[in-house]
């Protein structure tokens, strides 16, 4: 019996079933998505890793690995075709091993939080080029799995980038582990970078080594009230081109502020001067072994549209600005359960995007409300809509395919960095050509061929043979 089984393999206070305990790792963080698990498992080592996959297998059960259930698509809790599966939970896999400081890299297990490990780095004299709103509970395991992306992504580049090496446990239950953590090893395929961005669906990823970054000495960050959206992604130009110590430009708009004002009880950023609503601000960030704020001050300056700045360089006043920003998700997801998009669209196409959207969608859903924000540097834009009406599955589909199809007409990304999961499986087809599609099932098949991790996900369920799509 495979509960039995379970439990003889982690004990009886590591196998949950009571409904009571386990609803928290059945729903998403969105609230969104949800569905009924056979069980919730957690091992505190590889090895029970690897015998929960082998037991999952030998039953015909589903795995739903599951980090710390921050993602927003959907595609760690039991739901659609991974409905009565076990949940993977991987959050004791907590161990962080002792900083490698002369190779600057850090290996953690995959349950360990994005803070603890900025913590440990940061005793010893590093920094981890990965960072978002999340870091107290994303766990790097999932950061891995999902390739996250975050504020950071214009100096450090995605997850992958910073991944050096993985320990994965493969669907039968064999290990795989790369963590030699050698910048020049070109024996074969780079197996690593095959499982960050997986989303669960190829192996379990165990323990996660990322390479590590130096701490500047100085950091310094603006909240910046620009005329028009065509002069924001123009200072964008101006700032990659003219500031060497650029770390981060993320966009809200004035709405978005009013928003988290309200929700967290801040004060304006701009009390003098009320801007519209639809007024750009951008949130651009320096680092560097010197002060970087004259750089930043001489670009400002010189840029076309900037209506207003406020700058901060100590960190409670950085951390003031930065609340502006990383306080929208939770201010919108205050006011309803929100339909989540996240797009990419080259720059030079945001400005018309932007306009579309605003337009299109009260023609499609007259009583939502359109809520933006994003990291402008990537030209990644997160779309939230709320006031819709949960039960209309139909409407809220219209309004999902409207939108990435008008981002995929700009030769845009679907899933720029929250990925696939369960809540864009209809739209994959929008970002990726029928080719492209059989060889994502094709390796899906190769490393899964019986199709039990987190079923429903990236690859469309009940594909056989050569997966062809």
């Amino acid at each position: 019996m495979l509960i039995t089984d379970l439990v003889g393999a982690l004990g009886a206070a590591h196998v949950l079933t009571d409904p009571d305990v386990t609803v928290s790792y059945e729903t998403d963080w969105t609230g969104a998505f949800r569905g009924r698990a056979v069980a919730v498992a957690r091992p505190a080592t590889t090895d029970q890793v690897a015998a929960v996959l082998r037991i999952c297998a030998r039953h015909g059960v589903p795995v739903v690995p599951q980090g710390g259930n921050t993602g927003l698509v959907g595609g760690s809790v039991p739901a659609g075709a991974a409905a009565g599966a076990v949940v993977l939970s991987l959050r004791r896999l907590t161990a962080i091993e002792p900083v490698d400081a002369a190779a600057g890299l850090v290996t953690a297990g995959a349950g360990a939080t994005l803070a603890d490990v900025q913590a440990h780095a940061r005793a010893a004299g590093y920094g981890v080029g990965v960072d978002f709103a999340a870091r107290d509970s994303a766990t790097v395991g999932g950061i891995a799995a999902s390739n996250a992306g975050g504020e950071r992504v214009l100096r450090h580049g995605m997850t992958r980038g910073q991944v050096a090496g993985l320990e994965v446990v493969l669907a039968d239950g064999s290990v795989l582990r790369r963590l030699s953590g050698l910048p020049k090893d070109n024996v074969g395929y780079d197996l690593p970078s095959l499982f960050v961005g997986s989303e669960g669906t190829l192996g379990v990823i165990t323990k996660v080594q990322l390479r590590l970054v130096g701490l500047p000495a100085a950091r310094t960050a603006a909240l910046l009230a620009v005329s028009d959206l065509p002069a924001a992604v123009g200072l964008v130009a101006t700032l990659r081109a003219t500031v060497a110590s650029l770390d981060a430009v993320e966009l809200v708009f004035g709405d978005g502020v009013d928003l988290v004002c309200a929700h967290q009880g801040r004060p304006a950023p701009f009390p003098g001067r009320p801007f519209p609503q639809d007024t750009p601000y951008l949130l651009v960030e320096c680092v560097g072994p010197t002060d970087p704020t004259g750089d930043l001050a001489a670009a400002v300056e010189t840029a076309t549209g900037v209506l207003d700045a406020v700058v901060a360089t100590t960190a409670t006043d950085r951390e003031r600005l930065w609340a502006y920003r990383e306080g929208h998700t939770a201010a919108v997801n205050a006011l309803d359960v929100p339909l989540k998009l996240d797009v990419a669209v080259p720059l030079a196409r945001m400005s018309a995007f932007v306009d579309d959207l605003r337009a299109l969608v009260p023609a499609v859903a007259p009583s939502a409300r359109l809520h933006l924000w994003g990291h402008l540097a990537e030209a990644n834009l997160h779309v939230n809509v709320t006031g819709l009406d949960r039960g209309d599955t139909g409407g809220r589909e219209e309004l999902t395919t409207a939108i990435l199809t008008r981002a995929a007409a700009d030769g845009g990304s679907i899933g720029a960095e929250h990925g696939v999961g369960r809540a864009k499986m209809a739209w994959v087809g929008l970002s990726r050509s029928p080719a492209e599609l059989a060889v994502l099932a094709a390796v899906k098949h190769a490393l899964d061929p019986t199709g039990l991790l987190n079923p429903g996900v990236i690859v469309s369920p009940g594909l056989t043979g050569s997966y062809r799509v």
